[in-house]
């Protein structure tokens, strides 16, 4: 029987009216080829939503997120609104926020065809999204940010016990599916209360999961061996600002931030979100890498499986990222990873390769 899902469509700003329905596109192939059937529903958000409803993030479109199996979103380019938008949490952290999506996973996984600096890469960040060192997550109305005389600004980092915990189960469960491997990121050493007990309860939460082996670093030293040694990482797991910063690093070392995909979700939902932001430099110009949003498609379809027990879904998500690995190592590539496809031409290449290789999935 073909299964059915009911996903939203939120194009943003920049180049996302363009690699959104690229990837829409692509898995709509990869749905029908596996049996599943999708109802995508397009909702305003960003720059076009402030223009016909005076907020980038409607409350008509959070009211319909409730009501879907989840969603792609699109990059926003919230520096180029008009106050008080500009200064306003961003679309993204809005809905993450609203919807308490605690974990944002972020693979970083190095392509055939594709330069990188690290060709066999295949690691994992787990980033907690809710809290850490980014103030607007930290207080319930305002910034978290404050200044209390002139030329001094205070900004709160919050770590708790019960946001830590939920996120290293989803880091360890994943190791577990993986090379069962995990690395805590942390800085202790310095941020002794805050960091240190992000430290501590992972290492507490490790010992649920003895068939994984647990590694931790400092920050500082974490980049470094990113660097040097990419390909001996599994899944990492930290805290929110400390995510931020080594999944942008680790999509370039595997090849490009235009490669890098990532979902934010809870127990409940989940949001499909490139890495990457909105570029307004190259939007309209039809050369935007495509494959971060694409494979940020295809990490929803795998936890729509997981989630629902559904092996067509998870299907989709096989067949989404075989179509995107075998346009790469074809030779089509946009741009930033070497080569001269267009938007539109990579995404032709690529429902091309899903439609092929759909029955060997």
């Amino acid at each position: 029987m073909s299964t059915s899902y009911r996903l939203g469509v939120l194009e943003g700003d920049g180049i996302g009216p363009e690699i959104v329905p690229a990837s829409v596109e692509i898995a709509t192939a990869a749905a029908r080829a596996a049996g599943v059937t999708v109802d995508w529903v397009t909702l305003p958000l960003g720059a076009t939503a402030i223009e016909t409803h005076d907020t980038p993030v409607p409350e008509e479109t959070k009211q319909a997120l409730a009501d879907l199996d989840g969603w792609f979103l699109g990059p926003h380019d919230s520096v180029g609104y008009p106050e008080p938008h500009k200064s306003a949490l961003n679309p993204s952290g809005t809905l993450r926020k609203h919807f308490q999506l605690f974990a944002n996973i972020r693979p970083a996984k190095s392509f055939p065809g594709a330069k990188a600096v690290c060709e066999n890469a295949d690691l994992v960040i787990v980033r907690e999204n809710t809290e850490g060192f980014y103030a607007d997550r930290n207080t319930y109305a305002g910034t978290g940010e404050f200044s209390p005389v002139e030329g001094v600004a205070i900004a709160m980092g919050i770590i708790t016990r019960a946001a830590t915990e939920r996120v290293a189960r989803v880091a360890f469960d994943l190791a577990r599916s993986r090379r069962k491997k995990l690395t805590i990121v942390h800085k202790a050493n310095v941020l002794k209360l805050t960091t240190g007990l992000f430290r501590t309860v992972c290492q507490e939460v490790a010992r649920e999961y003895p068939d994984v082996r647990v590694d931790d670093f400092h920050i500082d030293a974490m980049t470094v061996h990113l660097v040097r040694r990419a390909q001996d990482f599994d899944v990492i797991v930290t805290e929110n600002m400390f995510g931020d910063i080594l999944s942008d690093l680790a999509g370039e070392i595997s090849g490009s931030l235009g490669t890098a995909p990532s979902i934010n979700a809870s127990a409940g939902m989940a949001m499909a979100q490139a890495s990457h932001g909105s570029a307004p430099d190259i939007a309209g110009q039809n050369v935007a890498n495509p494959v971060a949003m694409i494979l940020s498609g295809a990490m929803l379809f795998e936890w729509l499986g997981a989630r629902h027990e559904d092996e067509a879904a998870a299907r989709v998500a096989k067949i989404i990222e075989a179509g995107v690995a075998e346009a790469i190592a074809s030779g089509i590539s946009t741009r930033d990873l070497g080569g001269s496809a267009s938007t539109t031409e990579f995404t032709a290449a690529v429902i091309k390769a899903v439609t092929a290789g759909a029955g060997q999935n």
